[in-house]
């Protein structure tokens, strides 16, 4: 069997070059064999900037469900949230039933909170 040499996941020659394998067997595919592929939804909801922000979510979403982590966290800066801390996020209430229905068959609902502040927040409030 001959060995292949790889430079940045393409199958190289002795010069460097590409080698294109005939045998299809050869030809790495992209992933591990048998994982679930994370294919995410887009959801558009557009809150008023001056809306409050009177709802905290927090979350502890696994390292192994990294995609998922960083698709909610893409959409809480979609929605208006601010990041208080890393999985601390405060915005407007409340958020999409749509969107709270994929989190759930994604399996995300159990690791999520959600408080319901009594009074808006400000970053600039020295009080609260």
């Amino acid at each position: 069997m001959k060995k292949h040499l790889k430079y940045k996941g393409v199958t190289v020659g002795a010069f460097g070059l590409p080698v294109l394998l005939s045998n299809k067997k050869d030809i790495s595919r992209r992933g591990e064999p048998g994982r679930k592929y994370f294919q995410y939804q887009r959801f558009i909801y557009n809150f008023k900037n001056t809306a409050p922000r009177d709802l905290i979510v927090m979350y502890d979403i696994p390292t192994e469900k990294k995609k998922e982590r960083e698709w909610f966290r893409r959409h809480l800066q979609k929605f208006g949230y601010v990041m208080i801390q890393k999985s601390v996020w405060v915005g407007p209430s409340p958020l999409p039933r749509n969107f709270l229905d994929y989190v759930k068959k994604l399996g995300l609902l159990s690791q999520l909170r959600t408080l319901k502040l009594a009074k808006p927040y400000s970053r600039y409030d020295r009080n609260m």
